[in-house]
């Protein structure tokens, strides 16, 4: 079995003094050029998907609203819009930006990543996200929401809410995708009729977060589901992935962690696709390089995921161990960008190529191809 492989795209990179790095391209982030260039090397090394990272917030180093750093990458660009800038410039790999589910209409996201499936020939996927910070709830003004004194806790009743309303809004999404059946389209000149009306389907989603009637406006897209994923760190996050998501991200530490992680998820979800987050920072140098930009930035790095440092071959065998514990691929996150992407690429893909362990070119031209996840038909379509 093969190993899928997906990188994080955040950024310069997960480190947060990853701009200070010599081969870095500060003056470029805001640019659709670094984007496609990250995007076109991770194609260029048979990856399957990247994930683009975004928030409703300026990054910071306290957990609710601005600080006070000017030493640290600050803004970014809209996920699922850059995504679409970049689709017509890649053909096989998958595009999966982040939008949140907490502030956003889900008509919304659904036509967006629906557009996305389509410019890219079924190529799209969406990281659902919460958002629980008293700061972005402000950009809004639609209600007010307690101010976060800490990490986001899932023992939070407005966490607990948060999670309930995004599963809803996956829900809305995922049957506004199929508000549209797949030959609805008929664009007949003879008889002028561009639509079979009965084949366009209201939803009538009625719950405690959302009343949405639909159909979408935008016909169903080419994998008919485009990919849904989600990061996960404890019980909650995997049952709001169960339910609806088809790749979790999840954050062992080790391999033995892996296999309770994914035993938890299993007894959840026979199908969900179980993907492991691991910081990365490769090359013979990679300690040095982790410890030079710690120091620039004035902490030790920390994570959520296991923060890997070492050489393409000795991340290899730890992907391998991993494997063996039950997981079907991972999200890699590069310390540095383009460094870190590129021994991704080039060093990893080889190293397990040569062990048998991962592609030698893509064999499917959908995101859901990649994955092997079956294309759905329409839940409104008649079964004949």
């Amino acid at each position: 079995m093969t190993l899928h492989i997906a990188v994080a795209l955040a950024g310069a990179g997960w480190h947060p003094a990853a701009w200070r790095e010599a081969s870095a391209q500060p003056e470029a982030i805001f640019s659709a050029r670094y984007w496609a260039a990250l995007v076109a090397e991770a194609e260029r090394g048979l990856l399957d998907f990247v994930t683009i990272e975004d928030s409703l917030s300026l990054q910071s180093t306290l957990p609710d609203g601005p600080d006070a750093r000017a030493d640290q990458v600050r803004g970014r660009f809209d996920a699922v819009l850059l995504a679409a800038r970049l689709a017509p410039l890649t053909s096989r790999i998958g595009l999966v930006p982040t939008a949140t589910t907490t502030h956003t209409e889900p008509f919304h996201v659904a036509i967006g990543i629906a557009t996305l499936d389509h410019v890219s020939g079924g190529r799209a996927g969406w990281r659902p996200q919460i958002s629980a910070r008293s700061t972005e709830a402000a950009h809004f003004g639609r209600r007010p929401f307690p101010r976060l004194d800490g990490p986001v806790s899932i023992d939070d009743e407005h966490v607990r809410a948060l999670f309930e309303e995004a599963a809803d809004a996956v829900e809305v999404v995922r049957r506004l995708w199929d508000s549209w059946e797949d030959d609805a389209e008929i664009r007949d000149l003879p008889t002028g009729r561009f639509i079979d009306r009965d084949k366009l389907h209201y939803i009538d989603f009625a719950g405690r977060f959302f009343s949405v009637r639909g159909p979408s406006i935008t016909p169903r897209p080419p994998q008919g589901q485009p990919v849904v994923t989600a990061l996960a760190h404890a019980r909650l996050p995997y049952e709001f992935a169960a339910g609806g998501a088809d790749v979790v991200y999840v954050t062992p530490h080790s391999a033995d962690q892996a296999r309770g992680i994914v035993e938890e998820v299993r007894k959840l979800s026979a199908e969900l696709r179980v993907f492991a987050d691991l910081v990365v920072f490769l090359g013979d140098d990679a300690a040095e390089r982790k410890a030079r930009l710690d120091q620039l930035d004035g902490a030790e790095l920390r994570s959520d995921a296991a923060i890997f440092t070492g050489t393409p071959e000795e991340l290899a065998e730890l992907l391998l161990q991993w494997r063996r514990a039950g997981i079907e691929g991972f999200r890699l996150r590069p310390g540095a960008l383009p460094y870190d992407l590129e021994a991704i690429t080039r060093g990893l893909t080889a190293e397990l190529r040569g062990r048998g362990a991962f592609r030698r070119s893509y064999e499917a031209t959908t995101l859901r191809g990649l994955l092997g996840l079956p294309r759905p038909a329409s839940r409104y379509a008649e079964v004949s």
